[in-house]
């Protein structure tokens, strides 16, 4: 049974960081790309980081500069490191395997207040 675990979410102020952490079990995830998503107040979810099994990234281009994916192979966890937050990227942030059936796990919810 596939299980992702989010964690690291907080209320912060405009310009603060957070760092997200997602422990995964159930998969190779050595194998696996993995992503960073988020779903804000009335809207659907949307990527916003990816990275790959060799470390590639991709990120949203309303991230870019800002937030930072990285991936621990022996620890089965991927982050994200956000900076410079604003009230925008409020929003439950998830993490899972792209274009997978995986369920998705509880989330974290991330408020950037103004």
């Amino acid at each position: 049974q596939v299980q992702l675990v989010e964690s690291g979410g907080g209320l912060v102020q405009t310009g603060g960081s957070l760092r997200l952490s997602c422990v995964t079990s159930g998969i190779i995830f050595s194998n696996n790309i993995m992503g960073w998503y988020r779903r804000a107040p009335g809207k659907q979810r949307e990527m916003v980081a990816t990275i790959g099994r060799t470390g590639w990234t991709n990120y949203a281009d309303a991230v870019k500069g800002r937030f930072t994916i990285s991936r621990d192979n022996a620890k089965n966890t991927v982050t994200l490191q956000m900076n410079s937050l604003k009230p925008e990227d409020t929003a439950v942030y998830y993490c899972n395997v792209p274009s997978s059936s995986y369920s998705w796990g509880q989330g974290t919810q991330v408020t950037v207040s103004s």
